[in-house]
């Protein structure tokens, strides 16, 4: 039996990003024939809600704040207790004094590429765990071959150290429509992600049809900080734009089953899993152009410059309206998508961690 830790802060509360992706590997791990012989101890501070096996999926609370002094003093003493023989450290940072095998999972390093985006304090932390996490790890996970060629550049990890493994997508079901839905966004709230372009470039498309609602979903985390509620007061869209932190995952579920088109304006992600989850929903996408907006929706998607606000609207009025044009991008949609299989990711991910594990037992 392989004994597999996992840092499982993550799922707690409401997931999104890391907590989704790791879910998402749980749930097919324990499915899976070629992980019938792992055992898996998830760290938390807190009991975790899994519909997990718990014979083979062990919940190991470690008292705490779940900060970084709890990662780098708790954690590893409680690691130390189990006789595990690889650890998965799926956010960026790890427990530096572990003496097992460690795998970790960068997703970017937006914090290495634009530090403006960061608090001082904040953005030197990350830098500083990120580097030692990577040096310090057996394999480094990364989702796009974007971001394994950021690890290179900027992080200095070699080529044969990065495991490129994209996550999977989780398809919703959708009844074709063509009613004039509106205009989705979700995902945490970054500068990087262009919110009030977004809002901005809605505001021309709202007055001309006063039912199109735009609807907004993600924790505000901007630095320096947008006020998205009284931008969307300026420009007069109380009545259909809504934004909202969180919603339960039917609420989400609906949101993506009714709207018309899916924008998300990002200048730097590691992947960008919303958009690929909106053409998995028959949804067709507005994004910014960018390297890995391209290796991921492919011809699947209507690109715009950054900071370009008619364009968007004129994107957005096309997503929305162009009948044609959606056809065309929903049919390119499945060679967009047929690298993002769960299954896929959870059996390439166990491989990484059986083979650093190997090293060990």
């Amino acid at each position: 039996m392989i004994r597999i830790g996992i840092d499982a802060r993550e799922l707690i509360g409401h997931p999104t990003g890391v907590g989704r992706y790791l879910g998402g590997l749980l749930e097919r791990w324990s499915s899976m024939d070629e992980a019938a012989d792992c055992e898996f101890v998830l760290y938390s501070i807190e009991p975790l809600s899994l519909a997990l096996p718990p014979h083979r999926f062990a919940t190991r609370v470690v008292i705490g704040p779940g900060n970084t002094w709890w990662e780098q003093t708790a954690l590893p003493a409680a690691v130390g207790q189990d006789a595990l023989d690889v650890f998965l450290a799926p956010a960026y940072t790890a427990p530096l004094r572990l003496t097992v095998p460690l795998v970790v999972a960068i997703h970017d390093i937006s914090f290495i590429a634009h530090p403006e985006w960061f608090t001082v304090r904040e953005g030197l932390r990350r830098r500083w765990l990120t580097r030692r996490a990577a040096r310090r790890a057996n394999t480094v996970i990364t989702i796009s071959d974007f971001t394994r060629d950021e690890l290179v550049t900027r992080l200095g990890v070699a080529p044969e150290r990065i495991a490129v493994i994209p996550p999977g997508v989780t398809r919703v079901t959708r009844e074709p429509s063509t009613q004039a839905g509106g205009v989705l966004y979700v995902g945490s709230v970054f500068n990087r992600r262009h919110l009030p372009d977004l809002i901005r470039g809605f505001a021309p498309l709202a007055r001309e049809h006063p039912t199109l609602t735009l609807d907004v979903v993600g924790d505000n985390r901007t630095y320096p900080h947008e006020d998205l509620l009284g931008l969307i007061a300026a420009e007069r869209l109380e009545a259909q734009a809504r934004w909202r932190p969180w919603v339960p995952d039917e609420t989400l579920r609906t949101l993506y089953q009714s709207a018309r088109t899916f924008a998300f304006l990002s200048e730097y992600e590691g992947l960008g899993l919303t958009p690929l989850e909106a053409l998995a929903a028959g949804i067709p996408v507005v994004v910014l152009d960018t390297r890995v907006a391209r290796e991921s929706c492919r011809d699947a998607a209507l690109y715009v410059p950054p900071g370009d606000v008619p364009m968007i609207t004129e994107a957005l009025r096309t997503a929305l309206f162009d009948e044609p044009t959606r056809r065309r991008l929903l049919t390119q949609a499945p060679h967009a998508l047929a690298r993002f299989d769960w299954t896929l990711a959870a059996r390439e991910t166990l491989a990484t961690l059986l083979t650093a594990a190997g090293a060990h037992v």
